[in-house]
């Protein structure tokens, strides 16, 4: 078992590198050097980065692709990705090259409003809790003024303040549901700190109403926090065009229509199929999330609660034949922001939102949508046609070679030789053995 560190935080990054690798790397100095050839040579970046987090100790590297060819309310886009997946960044092209002569992508805002909870206890007679809420609220609204000064002068800041029971749920379980406008900001430390002075002062004045004293039931505070469930907070975005535009080689576009609608009903239907189509909905959703500086785990958590909120996990998309016209969209909450955190302090966030043509939150929004969109048309598209692995492997051939230490010259010959062969590790590892032997 290994000795607990004390004031770990308190060293300099060597000396937490130099107390890493003599507690787990037996001060194997391969594991120092894969850490520091990670740094930035530029000083001052790397200044920038190690402050991000604390106990930095390197930069962990991820691809920033983009994907080209995006047509969004007649604007085009070149889209950037940062992402992992081998497959995912060419997916999203193909889809916005299929859809660039058919009209391109639409997207509209629906709403945009935030929301976090006072949660609290109380025990006591609802009206007299009611009444209480109902006197103190103006006091409540005041008493964030100078929080929201910056954000209301902007347009935004705090909308309502309900009592919510939800006994209902949870025995003496209350809330204060707050709703903001944050404008461009994704707002959780706005957020937060209203709620939280909104809090201060609700049981500040608990303490000096009189049936509370009397019963001695009064509302006990657990906790103030922003909600990452956002369905007021959404986004549309389509595609749309005549069933026979939609031929794909030898599929006729009514048949290849039929084929993707019955794909996205399978989802609606079925919760394991709908995990896995959302998941690639996400693979375009998330890329462009890191890509633009914004919280993905934020996103993440309150798209599945959407997906999931009548009750059954279900396919975020959707997509209808009618009249002859094809019709496949997309409805998603997103918060999301193009000020504060990293979106002015990371200087490819910043590259990130000139190539985007310096969008505002809404329109990132839309952005965003579109993206996860195309990446799941460019799925569906695969499974109902030739199946998802033929292109995934291709793309994954090179992630192969790389592990297998292949050069150049390798590389050509198994690039051309699975033009017209499927790509399995196994039968890529016989391949360039194979081509060793011979030399």
């Amino acid at each position: 078992m290994k000795n607990p560190v004390s004031g770990f935080s308190k060293l300099t990054k060597t000396e937490k590198i130099n107390w890493l690798t003599t507690h787990y790397f037996e001060g194997n100095i391969s594991a120092k050097n894969t850490l520091e050839q990670y740094w930035n040579t530029n000083l001052s970046l790397q200044k920038l980065h190690d402050d991000f987090i604390e106990n930095t100790i390197s930069n962990y590297y991820l691809p920033l692709g983009v994907a080209p060819n995006f047509l969004i309310n007649d604007t085009l886009y070149t889209i950037p990705m940062v992402i992992e997946e081998s497959s995912v960044v060419a997916a999203a092209s193909n889809a916005a090259k299929f859809w660039l002569e058919k009209g391109g992508f639409k997207a509209e805002i629906i709403s945009t409003t935030k929301n976090g909870q006072v949660h609290f206890n109380y025990f006591g007679n609802f009206n007299d809790l009611q009444t209480f809420f109902n006197e103190t609220k103006p006091a409540l609204i005041s008493g964030i003024e100078t929080l929201q000064t910056n954000m209301k002068k902007r347009g935004g800041g705090l909308i309502d303040i309900t009592l919510v029971d939800s006994t209902k749920k949870l025995e003496g379980y209350y809330q204060l549901h707050c709703t903001f406008e944050t404008l461009d900001a994704m707002g959780a430390n706005f957020i937060n700190s209203c709620l939280e002075t909104i809090a201060t002062i609700f049981e500040s004045k608990t303490q000096e109403y009189t049936p509370f004293k009397i019963s001695e039931k009064t509302p006990e505070i657990v906790m103030s926090i922003l909600s990452n469930f956002v369905p007021e907070c959404t986004v549309k975005a389509s595609v749309s065009c005549p069933v026979e535009s939609l031929t794909v080689g030898k599929i006729s576009g009514q048949v290849f229509a039929e084929k993707l609608t019955r794909a996205v009903a399978i989802a609606k239907a079925e919760p394991r199929r709908a995990v896995t189509h959302n998941k690639g909905i996400m693979n375009g959703v998330d890329a462009v999330i890191l890509a633009t500086g914004n919280d993905f785990r934020a996103v993440e958590a309150g798209v599945h609660a959407f997906a999931a909120k009548n009750g059954n996990y279900s396919s975020l998309t959707h997509a209808a034949i009618e009249n002859g016209i094809f019709t496949f969209w997309i409805e998603l909450p997103l918060a999301l922001g193009t000020v504060g955190g990293l979106t002015s302090l990371h200087p490819l966030v910043k590259f990130a939102f000139d190539l985007l043509q310096k969008p505002n939150a809404k329109e990132l929004m839309k952005i965003v949508a579109v993206a996860g969109l195309a990446q799941n048309f460019a799925a569906l598209k695969s499974l109902v046609t030739t199946g998802i692995q033929k292109g995934h492997m291709k793309m994954h051939l090179m992630n192969i070679l790389n592990g297998l230490n292949a050069t150049s010259t390798e590389k050509e010959q198994a690039i051309e030789h699975y033009k017209t062969n499927p790509v399995s590790h196994s039968n890529v590892v016989t391949f360039i053995s194979n081509l060793r032997d011979i030399k």
